[in-house]
């Protein structure tokens, strides 16, 4: 994958002269990037089919997800994707992670840079995708339903049970993506489940996925992942000294939206991209 890498980057410094990065050119490029793609997922696919057994068999949640992060880690070196990471080691434990999402390979990396504590918080159409449906289940995925108010309720109740507890958790707050670059509106479930578990709130950015696998398109390429670890919002407000210990089990519900346009604009100034949220203020 690295000498097919190299010949990538060669095509494409060719027609950056020519005029700008505007996609695979005709001829050569485009039948290595279609063998690599070839290649890539028959990798995921190979990597899949050998550790989904393996993952039905181990009996305890943290040793399979330990396999899963092992595999990823793997399945990502293979296809060429070099992952860079910053401040993971500095992560309180437990919390609750919100990254941008700007690829489906965002929770493959995620999944592969995070510590095996972590639940990923997940649609729940994915229960339903072959293969990926069972993965997520063994590694003790969070399924929540979007659109059904009823259900939604449900699956908020239960994930901020899971936060009281100290289950570390990570989340999409955006819920989809599209391929428009920018952050889009976040909702506020991860905040407010922070806010009332009064657990550490961590922004992470992610960068690369997006050119690596991108939307809208079944091509994966060669490149570098950086993955950052911004600073930890705390999500416990302070009490006054000699206040009543009932208090500290009030929450005030403009906590989960403070912390919710913190996280966002700390992500924002990282990334340096387009604001997207119709609502946000401009």
């Amino acid at each position: 994958m690295a000498n097919e890498d190299c010949a990538v980057k060669s095509a494409a410094g060719g027609r950056a002269a020519a005029g700008g990065d505007r996609g695979p050119a005709p001829g050569r490029l485009s039948v290595l990037v279609l063998i690599y793609g070839i290649g890539t997922w028959l990798q995921f696919l190979l990597l899949s089919a050998l550790g989904l057994p393996v993952l039905l068999l181990l009996p305890r949640l943290q040793q399979r997800r330990a396999l899963v992060r092992a595999l990823a880690r793997f399945a990502l070196r293979l296809a060429g994707m070099r992952l860079e990471s910053h401040g993971l080691e500095r992560l309180p434990q437990p919390c609750i992670v919100v990254a941008n999402h700007c690829s489906y390979l965002d929770g493959v990396v995620l999944c592969a840079s995070l510590p095996a504590s972590f639940s990923f918080v997940i649609k729940r159409e994915m229960a339903a995708v072959p293969l990926a449906g069972t993965l997520l289940r063994r590694i003790g995925a969070e399924f929540v339903t979007r659109n059904d108010r009823v259900h939604g309720a449900r699956d908020a109740r239960r994930l901020l049970r899971q936060a009281q507890t100290g289950q570390a958790l990570v989340f999409f707050p955006e819920g989809t993506f599209g391929t428009e670059i920018g952050l889009r509106h976040f909702h506020i479930g991860a905040f407010a489940a922070a806010a009332l578990a009064r657990l550490p709130l961590v922004p992470v950015m992610l960068r690369g996925t997006r050119r690596c696998l991108p939307p809208g398109s079944p091509w994966p390429r060669p490149g570098t992942i950086r993955i950052d670890a911004l600073a930890a919002l705390p999500a416990q407000r302070p009490t006054a000294a000699g206040a009543d210990p009932g208090e500290r089990e009030q929450h005030d519900p403009k906590h989960g939206v403070q912390l919710r346009d913190a996280a966002r604009g700390v992500l924002l100034a990282a990334l340096g991209e387009p604001d997207l949220d119709p609502d946000a203020p401009h």
